[in-house]
């Protein structure tokens, strides 16, 4: 297999669930010791068993991506650990809520602000003396299309927030380019997981309505955000850096 990995390691924040699990998931199959980042103590417990099971070797670290001390003296202590970090997958984040601007409170702007682009930046300094001792090592970030669309209705601090992940997706990788580390984003589209699953329960009608904004007439599946995120960790994408993939089935196109 073209991506397999032998001790290598790799971290993926707000891993216990959805798109994140699946991620862990395929880089444990590529061959990486995964280290599962989340704020569910339990659920990491229940998902290292699970990948155990698939003969992954993977360990969790509960701590909350927002609180600069928590992260960097986590990532510190995994750099250590095993000498190196070969991946670095930022994929914690989230909505937040919705508020509009008029009545957006600072508290609420701060945590979104926080929860994506704050956890970015922490995660990535951190580990980015330990990326340097990695092998084809890289940081993978996520963006979305509210990034360039600025986001639906209540949503535009998170469409500002995801702006800002595009900006230091590149600007990380103009920083770091010296020392052979790559770092790149995905922008998944409207993805099948239990993020919707109330809506899904609730308004069936418009759950299936989503996928008529989508070129390919269905909604993804985690593991297919997975995949890609396989790709731009491995050495096959040697050469891509800088760059924002969007797994969403044309649905940028706003069709």
């Amino acid at each position: 297999m073209g991506n397999k990995s032998e001790n290598k390691i790799a971290i993926v924040t707000g891993a216990t669930g959805g798109i994140g699990f699946e991620v862990a998931k395929r880089l444990g199959k590529d061959g990486y010791t995964v280290v599962l980042n989340g704020i569910e103590d339990e659920e990491g417990a229940k998902r290292v068993e699970e990948l155990s099971k698939e003969n992954i070797s993977a360990e969790y670290r509960g701590f909350d991506v927002t609180e600069d001390e928590a992260v960097t003296s986590n990532i510190k202590e995994i750099g250590e650990k095993y000498g190196r970090i070969d991946v670095l997958v930022n994929n914690a984040g989230g909505l937040g809520g919705r508020s509009r601007f008029e009545e957006m409170s600072t508290e609420f702007y701060r945590n979104v602000m926080a929860l994506n682009l704050d956890s970015v930046f922490f995660a990535s300094r951190a580990a980015i003396p330990f990326l340097k001792n990695g092998e084809h090592p890289s940081i993978i970030n996520y963006t979305s299309n509210a990034g360039w669309n600025a986001g639906g209705p209540g949503a535009g601090i998170y469409g500002t927030s995801k702006a800002g992940v595009h900006a230091i997706t590149r600007a990380l990788a103009k920083d770091l380019a010296e020392y052979g580390i790559r770092v790149n984003a995905v922008s998944p589209g409207t993805i099948d997981t239990p993020f919707h699953a109330q809506i899904k329960s609730t308004k069936p009608e418009v759950f299936a309505s989503w996928k008529n904004n989508i070129l390919l007439g269905r909604l993804g599946q985690p593991q297919e955000v997975a995949s890609v995120v396989s790709f731009l960790a491995s050495k096959d994408a040697s050469f891509v850096t800088a760059e924002t993939i969007q797994v969403g089935g044309g649905q940028a196109l706003g069709i």
